[in-house]
């Protein structure tokens, strides 16, 4: 039973950290809601018992991107109001999410103690104040997300004594503005133009992703489910049922195997030897993996049967379809953007 909680847990996570990395036509706007609520995985989220079990998400910051990420989370994982609480100097004005059910109160120190994911989504002003507040209460295996663009992973790493650290890291195209015509979010996420334009390793619509914090994201899921004291076999086996077994008519036909993910493609072979089979992974530090090379980096340069899963996986999870432009895959590797 607790196998099957952290598999929906990890299929949860996987969406919630793709979600933040998000076309024009009115039928394919119906055609991605109707996909959209017909396919969630995260319905099992309902069902769980033990509150230590349940994946709990906490936002600081109750402004603009706050509110955004809120209406997002609840719309499209989507999260259980019970499961996502907000941290606000103004909790006032969050009267539309307490009718919903979710906790909103001025408590940072509160809220990080609860959550297991937690989204930063304040002023760069406001954030050295913020950390010294959290740092201590912080568990070290809550993964702190960062929308704070002006402050580098590094920097966060020092201010919060902390490694389960991400942050986004994208490039936009001088011409990309046509295209973001939805001011909000949660509208923009059912728009195909929009949703195509943020496909990982398909920047067609002029953002590239920096692969660095696509590690990251999978990096993050393996603490997530070492955090669940998982076997590291176990870990591997979801993993590639994920990119494969559920999703491999996605691929391109005539593909000669699924994916198969194998313990060295994200330590040393030397650790992979060593590691006994009911071992979890290690408790990776995301801020050293989103600044250097890992066994990782390797794998997503070269498996292009990866580069065509994930982003089929991407698309399809969305309910778009990829344009032919779309069918070679691009990677920015170049260094990570502070």
């Amino acid at each position: 039973m607790g196998s099957q909680r952290v598999r929906r847990d990890l299929a949860t996570e996987q969406q919630l950290f793709m979600g933040n990395s998000q076309k024009r036509e009115s039928f394919a706007r119906k055609s991605v809601l109707e996909k959209r609520t017909s396919k969630c995985h995260l319905t099992g989220l309902r069902e769980e018992t033990q509150d230590d079990d349940t994946l709990k998400v906490g936002i600081i910051g109750g402004g603009h991107l706050g509110k955004q990420l809120a209406h997002t989370l609840l719309q499209f994982i989507p999260i259980p109001a019970e499961n996502l609480r907000i941290s606000t100097r103004r909790p006032e004005t969050l009267d539309e999410f307490k009718k919903l059910g979710i906790q909103c109160f001025y408590q940072n120190a509160s809220l990080v103690g609860w959550a297991n994911v937690v989204f930063l989504c304040c002023l760069p002003s406001q954030l050295p104040n913020i950390c010294v507040e959290i740092q201590t209460r912080l568990g070290k295996d809550c993964i702190v997300y960062s929308f704070v663009s002006a402050i580098p992973v590094s920097r966060l790493k020092l201010l919060l004594n902390h490694t389960n650290i991400l942050r986004p890291q994208y490039q936009c195209a001088e011409d990309l503005a046509h295209v973001w015509e939805a001011n909000e979010i949660t509208a923009a996420l059912q728009d195909p133009v929009i949703l195509q334009a943020t496909c990982p390793y398909s920047p067609a619509g002029g953002i590239s992703l920096n692969i660095k914090w696509l590690e990251g994201m999978f990096y993050a899921l393996l603490n997530f489910c070492t955090a669940k004291d998982m076997p590291h076999p176990q870990v591997l086996q979801h993993l590639s049922e994920l990119f494969s077994s559920q999703h491999l008519k996605a691929c391109r036909e005539g593909e000669a195997s699924p994916l198969k993910f194998q313990a060295q493609d994200f330590v040393s072979q030397i650790y992979a030897k060593n590691l006994s089979q009911r071992r979890p992974f290690p408790l990776f530090d995301l801020t050293t993996v989103q600044l250097k090379e890992t066994p990782f980096s390797q794998y997503l340069s070269n498996s292009t049967t990866f580069q065509d899963c994930f982003t089929h996986l991407y698309c399809d999870s969305f309910g778009i379809s990829l344009t032919k432009e779309q069918e070679e895959p691009e990677v920015s590797t170049g260094s990570p953007s502070q």
